[in-house]
């Protein structure tokens, strides 16, 4: 599986961070972690998503306008594949395009602090959280959320990181 992710960087994340190799790495142990991995390996040359890093005033206005809720979030999933698409290899040479994952740094950065963590690990844990929404996984019932947190805490823990829903 070839994976390209463009990561745009707005103000106020800092540029000193190397969100681009984060963002790789958090998206591809994603991917790898949920049944859709097999289909995707015989996907194109190409799949693709972007991550746009910005500011929680662009997320609460974008929360707003697609969402109906007008306040920021931690991190919004805008996919371009129904769950249908993914499950099948596709039947075209074309790219895919597995869709758009959008962090608010505000949001993002208050979090992190209160749970005593690194932005860069909180952000590991939101792009996992946003990829698996790309591919499908929700978190609106008890099993559902219960079994994509299962999902993250994998992946979290084959990267190194915290268990964000310990208590």
């Amino acid at each position: 599986m070839s994976l390209s992710i463009d990561v745009l960087l707005e103000s106020p994340w800092a540029e000193d961070q190397p969100w681009e190799a984060l963002a790789t790495r958090a998206a591809r142990a994603a991917i790898a972690a949920t049944p859709h991995a097999a289909c995707l390996a015989e996907a194109p040359p190409l799949i693709e998503l972007s991550i746009r890093l910005t500011s929680d005033a662009e997320v609460r206005a974008l929360n707003r306008d697609y969402r109906g809720k007008d306040k920021p979030t931690n991190v919004l999933s805008f996919p371009m594949l129904d769950a249908d698409e993914l499950g099948h290899p596709p039947e075209t040479e074309a790219e895919i395009l597995l869709g758009d994952i959008v962090l608010a740094h505000e949001t993002c950065a208050a979090e992190a602090a209160e749970r005593g963590i690194a932005l860069a690990a909180h952000a590991t844990h939101l792009i996992v959280h946003g990829t698996l929404h790309l591919l499908g996984h929700d978190h609106h019932g008890d099993d559902e959320a219960e079994a994509m947190e299962r999902i993250e805490r994998n992946v979290l823990q084959s990267l190194g990181l915290h268990d964000p829903y310990e208590d």
